[in-house]
């Protein structure tokens, strides 16, 4: 049932949807299940080419057997704000952690991503991140590293000195801009291999080919960030649009 744990047969669904490639938005739809879910499954046990059926059925009830004795405990060390429901926050965090990994990260920097993300002040020091998933500093510095170098996420130093790792609306506008220039060192590249190769050659063709596509890529994502940058600093609920803020002719 929706909402319910998936069942072996529903995992062996998923498996002939895989092997037929279907979307996950078409699985989910035929086991009546949110996507979400299925992006989860499949991630969490082997990703798309790995996945199987049986594998991930014993998987997940060595880790449910695992988390019922200290599911109490988890819950009363993470007290939750606003009165929000800890299992699905927990289940929230879990689906925007195995999203993150399917873009690329590895899981300990999309755990440390999705905290920091989830975290009302936007905020948090090492030990904090330790402390929330449960693992050690030296794990959370290696992903802190890497999210830094890709300015996903910037440190300060707090009033008492310690780091604190921040995310907030304009690294979005900084990470995107440095993702597309992270192509130019290739389109430079591509471009010297034109006057190595021949400029009429087969070869040369290709490469300056690929610097023109990733030239205009970056162009337009650089322009497209740009334009976007004001959604950014606007209140949810408001649109760049909104007649109740004063457009240029107001002055």
């Amino acid at each position: 049932m929706p909402g319910g744990r998936l069942t072996q047969q529903e995992r062996r669904q998923i498996a002939l949807g895989l092997a037929d490639d279907l979307p996950y938005a078409e699985i989910a739809r035929r086991l009546d299940r949110p996507t979400s879910t299925i992006t989860r499954e499949v991630m969490r046990n082997g990703g798309p080419t790995a996945y199987r059926a049986d594998l991930a059925h014993r998987a997940t009830e060595r880790r449910a057997h695992r988390r019922r004795p200290a599911s109490p405990q988890g819950a009363e060390s993470v007290p939750q704000p606003h009165g929000r429901d800890a299992e699905a926050v927990a289940e929230y965090e879990e689906t925007f952690t195995t999203v993150l990994m399917a873009s690329g990260l590895t899981k300990m920097t999309a755990r440390v991503l999705t905290c920091l993300f989830t975290t009302d002040a936007g905020s948090l020091t090492a030990s904090q991140l330790a402390r929330r998933l449960q693992v050690s500093p030296a794990s959370v510095s290696k992903a802190i590293a890497f999210l830094e170098s890709q300015s996903l996420v910037r440190r300060e130093r707090d009033e008492r000195r310690r780091d604190r790792y921040i995310v907030d609306d304009e690294l979005f506008y900084q990470a995107t801009i440095a993702s597309a220039r992270s192509n130019d060192r290739l389109v430079e590249t591509a471009r010297q291999g034109v006057s190595v190769l021949g400029p009429h050659t087969p070869a040369a063709a290709r490469l300056e080919n690929i610097a023109r596509f990733l030239d205009f890529i970056s162009e337009s994502i650089t322009r497209a960030a740009e334009q976007a940058r004001e959604v950014l600093h606007t209140k949810p609920g408001k649109t760049a649009d909104d007649p109740a803020r004063p457009g240029p002719e107001h002055g």
